[in-house]
């Protein structure tokens, strides 16, 4: 801290680049004494916008530098909240401009290093939003618009302001916008006031943005940027924090884990805030050693890099100091991932400041000191840098000067060596990309490798180099064991179908490894896993690339039953709740939950591969995990939800699975298609501790079921979730009640929500509530439907379907959609189980085979659309091994190409191609000639 004057703390100064200008700042303040009027000087001949400011606030600026820079800021931040001082947005802005020349001078005076400059940035923006945000509630308040108690509710009623970014981590720079996430809490509200509540909020959040952004005849506050919120082109600016955590828990992705590391409160309810953050903790911090962050984080600068045309040789003129390379986000980049690795399990690395992260890094041992220190200089050195560059023209850039004249100026601004600054500069950004590089794409000295027979010698060599780099073998033990598998990985790998595939696979595998010497010892003890896992590797590239992710299962494979029979949805129900039971604390229920499921899942997908399972009881065994897993854990996320707000009201809720895990035949890649369903039986509202409204107590417990399979915790996730079939999709609740869905079925549903429904089964709950919610679904589909119209409404849902998916159904390997292929043989099947009162089928194909027996198919039509189905079935089963996408299976490797023709029984791909032809061919004829037009359809009905 400065005690003295400003003017006597100055030690550097710019050299002025446009003589004329900097001589008329000397003459207008000659009166000061030589330091200050130097820098002055220096600073005005670069910087046009400083230049203006100084002769805007001569007079402020003479009393500013006779004071401590310290003391100065506290009287501009005092300033602001002088409510005598005018209006806000005025005080504001004087404010900013004061601040700006202060914060400059300070630092192109060598009087402030570069993070006090950025901390006083921030305290500023800190001060502004909350002062706006708070007179803007209150304006609404005083207007009656917001009917709260503020004594109850809070000053801002349960309103905030999360800073996010550079403002978050107290790290703005000079030039700088501002990232916000506005929100509310809105349990400090009545529930019925939500939408009231809710349309005031973003009001408010509307007019503070105005009023920091505006640019008025006294400058602006802050650029706001508010698009770091959840789903930024669909969400409002303010968001309560309910639906919020329910995004980040079913669909945040690594970015945002990483935005939010720097997040903190920095306006309104400050309390709330900080809540908030601490319910999104297990987001952000993962309790497992999370190395799959480190890919994404590598993505995200490659796509970063291209978007911004940062490609290319490195060079001064042009250079992105932020994004470029070698510039301040890579070293933001390789800090914040290395934080979300370690940092769920190590609290003490979850600091929001970049250098702060850096250091305790370093002090746990994840990063090397002296790799520390020289990214620590530099990322000083860039901020020092930027700050220069917007300093110029209150711009906010981040590019070097793209022409001499401009470089030139800068250098004068730097008070930098002319003959030095360019090769200094190159220096720096080099030794930064050198050093955060082979973090995220790592190298090494190879070994010798045994000869295999590679189709590409050089890139495997380059692989196999890479391996010595990699976490996995970190420590001297895990290298010595590694050391005497590799013979025998390399050995299993030349033996494969595709031995590039597997070993690239395998190269996936061993890169998502946080260390090896638990894995290789297993290896190397149990030679049968390791042959497993090459075996995978070189067959199965989305079961390798799953096997990479959840390597613990691998402890399944050594258990006497991993190779027997896969078992029933009732005994594995019987076998996880018995588990969970033993288990009190609710996060490690559902951490067990998850270690549960991935061995079993993974267990399905070798049975699969090993041709011990058919790819119809791989998809009951999927569909009976899931089954398993809703069952056993439904009573957990009750008993936990029940401590808070009381057991469920009435007759409580069950699930109804609808889509693939309704009619059992889920694959590798498949997510729940669910829909809740509760009987209140009368009651207004539950009976806890914290009691609600029957309709929020069931939307809450929808969420924390969702939030129970779907949030990632340090075992993963369960399953995704998908609600959207419940009754009125995204606009409906999340929970219905009994009553309201079966009059929803009888006056409102669409003919394709009936179709749905044939799938429909209820696979948790209540036993008595699951069979009243059976019989609503059985009448619904067994009362009289009118055939013209749900004929029509096929035909036009297939025309649709066509349209929007043309050019999928265009691929010879589509087979879910297109003309008579998967999808369109389902729509049939279910039309005609609505068509004939048919329930409790669930498959299409028996659903086509009970249609042939009551007469609405022909025998050969119900053999040819079932044939079909079964053929894509099988083919989507296996290629879901590989991909959870459609793929072309000859892309794949020789492993899975022979899978699929053994699953399949053709001869070659040409062969299984032309089949899969055929049959969508003659499926699609049938299925047009059922569906007909005008009588036809009428004639079809019956």
């Amino acid at each position: 801290m400065i005690t003295g004057p400003l003017a006597s703390a100055i030690t550097a100064a710019p050299r002025p680049h446009d003589r004329d200008r900097a001589a008329e700042i000397e003459t207008l303040f000659a009166d000061l004494p030589e330091a200050p009027r130097t820098l002055l000087a220096g600073t005005a001949g670069c910087s046009g916008f400083l230049d203006g400011l100084m002769r805007r606030e001569a007079d402020w600026l003479r009393a500013a530098l006779d004071q401590p820079p310290e003391r100065a800021f506290g009287e501009i931040l005092a300033a602001v909240e002088a409510e005598d001082g005018g209006p806000l947005g005025t005080r504001l802005r004087v404010a900013k401009r004061r601040a700006a020349l202060l914060t400059a001078l300070a630092d192109l005076g060598g009087v402030w290093p570069v993070l006090k400059v950025t901390q006083t940035l921030t305290d500023l923006a800190d001060r502004a939003v909350d002062l706006a945000l708070r007179g803007l509630v209150a304006e609404e308040i005083a207007r009656g618009k917001l009917r709260v108690d503020p004594a109850e509710t809070g000053a801002t009623a349960g309103m905030f302001a999360l800073a996010m970014g550079k403002m978050g981590a107290g790290e703005l720079n000079y030039s700088s916008d501002i990232d916000l996430i506005v929100m509310f809490d809105e349990t400090r509200h009545d529930p019925d006031d939500y939408g009231d509540v809710r349309k005031v909020f973003i009001r408010v959040t509307q007019r503070l943005v105005k009023l920091l952004s505006e640019i008025t005849a006294e400058g602006y506050v802050f650029r706001v940027d508010l698009r770091l919120r959840p789903d930024p082109s669909v969400t409002p600016v303010c968001i309560a924090t309910d639906p919020a955590e329910n995004y980040y828990e079913s669909v945040g992705r690594t970015w945002e884990r990483a935005a939010f590391i720097k997040a903190r409160p920095c306006a309104g309810a400050i309390d709330a805030g900080w809540a908030f953050l601490e319910r999104l903790r297990p987001f952000i911090w993962r309790r497992h050693l999370d190395f799959a962050s480190i890919q994404d984080a590598h993505d995200m600068r490659l796509r970063i890099r291209e978007h911004k045309k940062l490609t290319g040789p490195l060079q001064i003129l042009g250079h992105d100091v932020k994004l470029g390379r070698g510039g301040i986000r890579e070293i933001e980049f390789f800090t914040q991932t290395r934080q979300l690795i370690t940092g769920g399990r190590d609290a003490g690395l979850r600091q929001r400041d970049t250098l702060g992260a850096l250091e305790a890094l370093t002090a746990k041992g994840w990063v090397e000191p002296a790799t520390a220190a020289a990214l620590s200089d530099a990322y000083l050195a860039h901020r020092a840098l930027e700050h220069r560059l917007q300093m110029l023209d209150d711009a906010q850039t981040h590019r070097m000067p793209a022409t001499e004249e401009g470089l030139a100026r800068l250098v004068d601004f730097c008070a930098a060596d002319p003959a030095r600054f360019e090769s200094e500069l190159l220096d720096r950004f080099r030794s930064v990309h050198e050093l955060t590089e082979p973090f995220f794409a790592p190298g090494g000295a190879p070994p010798e490798p045994p000869e295999v027979a590679f189709a590409d010698p050089e890139a495997a060599e380059a692989t196999i180099q890479g391996w010595t780099r990699l976490p996995a073998l970190r420590s001297d033990r895990a290298r010595e064991l590694f050391r005497r598998l590799l013979p025998r990985i390399l050995t299993q790998i030349g033996k494969s179908a595709s031995p590039d595939q597997a070993l690239n696979l395998f190269d996936g595998f061993l890169k998502v490894q946080p260390a090896g010497v638990q894995l290789f010892s297993l290896m190397e003890a149990n030679p049968k896993v390791l042959d497993l896992i090459v075996d995978v590797c070189g067959s199965t590239p989305e079961l390798a690339r799953y096997l990479g992710r959840n390597a613990g299962v691998l402890d399944a494979v050594l258990s006497r039953d991993f190779y027997r029979p896969l078992r029933g949805a009732a005994d594995l129900r019987h076998e996880l709740a018995g588990r969970l039971a033993e288990i009190e604390d609710y996060e490690s229920a559902l951490d067990f939950a998850r270690i549960w499921t991935k061995e079993r899942r993974f267990r399905i997908g070798v049975h699969l591969l090993r041709g011990i399972a058919s790819s119809e009881e791989a998809g009951d065994a999927y569909s009976a995990v899931a089954e398993a897993v809703l069952a056993a854990v439904l009573p957990v996320v009750t008993r936990d939800f029940a401590s808070r707000h009381g057991l469920p009201p009435g007759a409580g809720a069950v699930v109804v699975a609808m889509g693939k895990l309704g009619s059992r035949e889920m694959t590798a890649s498949s997510d729940l298609d669910l829909i809740v369903i509760y009987d209140a039986e009368g009651a207004e509202s539950s009976e806890g501790r914290r009691p609600l409204p029957v309709s929020t107590y069931y939307a809450r417990f929808t969420q924390a079921i969702i939030a129970a399979l779907s949030a990632p915790m340090s075992e993963g996730i369960l399953y995704e979730v998908d609600m959207r079939l419940r009754p009125s999709g995204r606009q409906g609740p999340l929970a219905t009640s009994l009553a309201s869905f079966a009059a929803y079925q009888e006056e409102q549903a669409w003919t394709w929500e009936h179709l749905a429904l044939t799938r429909a089964r209820v696979v948790a709950g209540p036993h008595l509530l699951a069979e009243r919610v059976g019989e609503a679904i059985d009448a619904a589909l067994t009362r009289a439907h009118d055939p013209e119209k749900v004929l029509a409404d096929v035909r036009d849902m297939r025309r649709r379907l066509a349209e929007a998916k043309e050019a999928a159904a265009a691929d010879p390997w589509e087979v879910k959609l297109g003309p008579g292929r998967m999808m369109d043989i389902e729509l049939l099947a279910q039309a005609g189980a609505l068509l004939r009162g048919l329930s409790r089928l669930h498959r299409p194909r028996r659903m086509l085979s009970r249609l042939a027996r009551v007469g609405w198919l022909t025998g050969p039509e119900a053999a040819a659309l079932e044939a079909a189905h079964a053929a894509f079935a099988t083919t989507q089963q296996i290629l879901r091994l590989a991909s959870d996408r459609t793929r072309d299976p000859a892309e794949m490797g020789r492993g899975l190409v022979d899978l699929l023709l053994a699953a399949t029984d053709e001869p070659d791909l040409d062969a299984l191609r032309a089949r899969l032809a055929a049959s969508a061919e003659a499926a699609d004829a049938i299925i047009r000639r059922k569906l007909g037009g005008g009588e036809a359809a009428a004639e079809a009905g019956g």
